[in-house]
């Protein structure tokens, strides 16, 4: 127990407390997660145009060894046979494997360029959406300062308006005054 206080604690990303600031963050942590999808992609076209070679180098290699085997089937040596049929299947099960690597180097290079695509729309869109918010924070904080001036000058015009009446209560208690001393002197 005592020795978990010893830990050091894993600090969790801050959140800013603007929201501009926010929306900025995210986008791009999805740039830098667009950036990953591409390079990866790309990464993966490249292995592809190695593979591609690979299968014509296999292919190149089986049609050379079919015909170094009519050779030596056409002069009856039997261990040449033999070793070049050897030769053909190692040679067709590394065109087969290679041919598999290739599909789904091709299948998950349409996924990668498929996602940084979505990644760059949803990057997009939250430019939009940071802009029109931009936009919002703006107006509003004009707003804010239009309705503070108001309410500024409504505080005046209650503060006059105390003043009218205090003033009014004033002239009524002097004329309540004057009226109680007429009725005195008569």
């Amino acid at each position: 127990m005592f020795f978990g206080l010893l830990r050091k604690r894993k600090k969790e990303p801050t959140r800013p407390a603007d929201p501009l600031a926010a929306l900025d963050q995210l986008i791009e942590n999805l740039e830098r997660q667009a950036a990953e999808v591409r390079k990866s992609a790309a990464t993966l076209l490249a292995l592809k145009g190695d593979l591609t070679r690979a299968v014509e180098r296999y292919t190149r290699r089986l049609e050379d060894i079919g015909s170094r085997r009519t050779t030596a089937e056409s002069r009856g040596d039997g261990r040449a046979v033999a070793v070049l049929a050897k030769d053909r299947e190692q040679a067709e099960a590394l065109r087969a494997s290679t041919r598999d690597a290739l599909e789904r180097a091709d299948t998950d290079g349409k996924l990668l360029l498929e996602a940084a695509g979505e990644l760059g729309d949803r990057v997009a869109e939250l430019r939009r959406e940071r802009e029109s918010a931009s936009a919002r924070l703006t107006v509003g904080g004009i707003v804010t300062e239009a309705m503070r001036e108001r309410v500024a000058r409504f505080e005046q015009a209650l503060v006059v308006d105390a003043a009218r009446d205090e003033v009014e209560r004033a002239h009524a208690l002097a004329d309540i005054y004057r009226e109680e001393l007429r009725e005195q002197e008569r």
